[in-house]
């Protein structure tokens, strides 16, 4: 449930991109802070460390009209991709209202993007919280490197390796070069409001 600041009339949604290592997580914060620098009023943090580009998180408000009379600010997180940070990742999960989940398309990260789906599955247990009711999306990043030789992997794929089961909105991405970055936030935050209103209401 999002954090309610009576005094303030705040509701603040709590967005987290999850994913593999150096899949993308960051690098999609970064777009969205530069494109929509003018909607947001808090300056971004990144902490950067040996091994991983985010240990902490990436964090800024976006203002949505009103829910009951309460302003709507959203926060965007990143977490650490690499194991090592595990608890990191879990904390930073705390009371989330909604997960972009960035998954890697280069073909050797195939089972990294397992992985990584299978452990936040885990860490958001640990707060009696799932996929099958919690809102999300997917994001399949670096889609993109095929153009190059890389070999990625088929959205079909990606689709069968992380979204059979449960249906959810998926974005083929480059978050380098912004191709549906904006999309995947805009997707996530409908889904994270419109869940917030109806648990309001």
């Amino acid at each position: 449930m999002a954090f309610i600041n009576l005094k303030n009339k705040v509701i603040q949604v709590k967005i987290v991109y999850y994913g593999p290592g150096r899949g993308g997580k960051t690098t999609n914060l970064e777009y969205i802070h530069r494109r929509f620098h003018d909607r947001i009023h808090a300056e971004m943090v990144t902490v950067k460390t040996h091994g991983d580009r985010t240990l902490f998180f990436d964090f800024m408000p976006f203002d949505l009209g009103l829910i009951h009379g309460y302003q709507i600010k959203v926060q965007l997180y990143t977490v650490p991709g690499q194991p090592k940070y595990n608890a990191t990742r879990k904390l930073v999960l705390r009371g989330v209202d909604g997960i972009v989940f960035v998954a890697d398309a280069m073909a050797v990260c195939r089972e990294s993007n397992v992985q990584s789906l299978r452990n936040l599955q885990e860490n958001l247990a640990a707060y009696r919280k799932n996929l099958a009711t919690l809102p999300w999306v997917l994001q399949y990043n670096k889609i993109d490197l095929a153009e190059q030789g890389i070999p990625v992997l088929s959205v079909d794929q990606l689709e069968q390796d992380l979204n059979r089961g449960f249906g959810r909105p998926a974005f083929p991405a480059s978050a380098l070069k912004g191709i549906n970055v904006a999309a995947t936030l805009k997707k996530i935050i409908s889904l994270a409001v419109t869940s917030i209103r109806e648990e309001l209401m």
